[in-house]
């Protein structure tokens, strides 16, 4: 990738497209779903520190969030049923995520990569916050999958299932407290959640 390329390209999220094996009422596209993720992530670590008393950096869940699927500007964003199919799948999927994240990093000046290096991909380093960040990202896929319910399409039933169960496995209890307290508000209409 050409230096200085970088934050070009991520103008480019807003072209791919998400949820490719699925029937959508409305498309999204990766630029929407990240910044869902980050207020997300965000509230994930606020609830965090205020409700269970822990001290986490929710300003950098958020840009984690923001940052978390920028790999798929080069990749397209690869279905769930197909990206998990196998770990054969999986494993070669994880070295083109890599492979993506490196050109990325080519389009910054040689002192900025240092920066952004983290937030293109999960490290080990900050393995607690890309928890909250993974969790996020289940939230902002269930729903997605709300929001088609919504609006008569029931293409998406079996995939709110299969995510509500994820998210409660993670044993994540800010995830659990999102769940009850913040997201039985998607499904209110514009009347009901400004209290018209």
């Amino acid at each position: 990738m050409k230096e200085n390329a970088f934050y070009a390209m991520l103008s480019r999220m807003k072209y791919i497209n998400r949820w490719g094996l699925m029937r959508n009422s409305r498309s999204e596209n990766l630029c929407e779903h990240s910044l869902e993720v980050a207020f997300i992530a965000h509230a994930l670590g606020i609830i965090n520190n205020h409700v269970f008393g822990g001290d986490i950096n929710a300003e950098r869940l958020a840009v984690l969030g923001m940052y978390h699927d920028t790999t798929e500007i080069i990749t397209g964003d690869m279905p769930t049923p197909v990206k998990y199919h196998s770990k054969v799948i999986r494993d070669a999927y994880s070295e083109v995520e890599n492979i993506a994240k490196n050109e990325l990093l080519e389009g910054l000046p040689g002192d900025f990569r240092k920066e952004y290096d983290p937030l293109l991909m999960e490290s080990e380093m900050e393995d607690t916050e890309w928890k909250y960040v993974k969790a996020a990202d289940k939230i902002s896929a269930y729903l997605k999958c709300v929001d088609e319910k919504n609006m008569g399409n029931t293409d998406f039933a079996d995939a709110e299932k299969s995510i509500l169960k994820v998210i409660k496995e993670l044993g994540l209890p800010e995830a659990d407290y999102f769940m009850e307290k913040f997201a039985p508000a998607y499904m209110h209409t514009l009347d009901e959640s400004s209290g018209k």
